[in-house]
């Protein structure tokens, strides 16, 4: 039986209060058990988003687990009294999955990203977890899908006997898919993000020193310079109804000039 959630809120989100371990075993069994859910990976981008968009905080805040990825998350939740709260990283938990995924017999799905990140991906999957039950690769198009492509895809993800579904669309995208997905995907859907990406090879991710740091963010910063003003906002959150900055996700100090 799936243990009731224990959540708190950052930002006005619901941030699940799980450890790594237990949230791949609630994955896992509800892969096995074919139930129809969605996960999201919530990093900085995700909460901020999700607390300034309404349409997306649904989406996010609709989920069925909302893993804290992401040091400034986890440091939240610590903040907010959840003394050993880590970080649920997304790629590390997707490769974790994959491995727990060949040891039950549990078939997989992958559906995003493009047919040559895929190709790679497919490439290193087969050769580190040469067991697993790999049900369906799938790459939507870019653009939105018509009513027919969408029911098509279902259509494939379902006959294919998958327990578990790797999302990586990226976000926002993922996570409006996921919400208009359950009760129609028969399996557990889990937003991956970039992923795909990292364990294809085609994204460099940061070095393990950064990553056990908390210091990842940094490493994606200096790699997508186009991001720095995205990333500043993330972390410095003007609200001009209140007349003052936060810092830190929930620090807040009087805005110069008030």
């Amino acid at each position: 039986m799936t243990p009731r959630r224990d959540t708190l809120d950052v930002l006005g989100i619901p941030i699940d209060a799980v450890g790594f371990a237990a949230a791949q075993e609630r994955i896992i069994e509800w892969g096995l058990a074919r139930e129809s859910r969605y996960v999201v990976l919530a990093n900085v981008h995700v909460v901020v988003t999700a607390s300034r968009d309404a349409q997306f905080g649904v989406a996010v805040a609709g989920a069925d687990m909302a893993t804290p990825d992401g040091a400034p998350i986890a440091w939240m939740l610590r903040r907010l009294g959840v003394a050993e709260q880590v970080r649920v990283s997304g790629p590390d938990l997707t490769w974790s999955l994959l491995k727990q995924c060949e040891q039950v017999a549990l078939p997989v799905y992958f559906f995003g990203s493009t047919p040559e990140t895929l190709q790679l991906l497919m490439e290193r999957v087969r050769q580190v977890f040469p067991k697993l039950r790999v049900a369906g690769v799938e790459a939507p198009p870019f653009r939105p899908m018509t009513e027919q492509e969408d029911a098509d895809s279902v259509m494939r993800i379902n006959s294919s006997g998958a327990g578990l579904v790797f999302v990586g669309l990226g976000c926002p995208k993922q996570e409006y898919w996921m919400l208009q997905h359950r009760g129609q995907v028969n399996a557990v859907m889990l937003g991956v993000g970039a992923a795909f990406d990292f364990h294809a090879g085609t994204v460099r991710r940061a070095p393990s020193w950064m990553r056990a740091n908390g210091l990842e963010w940094l490493h994606r910063l200096a790699s997508e310079p186009s991001q720095i003003v995205i990333c500043f906002y993330f972390l410095f959150v003007r609200d001009d109804n209140e007349n003052d900055c936060s810092f830190g996700l929930g620090l807040r100090w009087p805005a110069i000039g008030h």
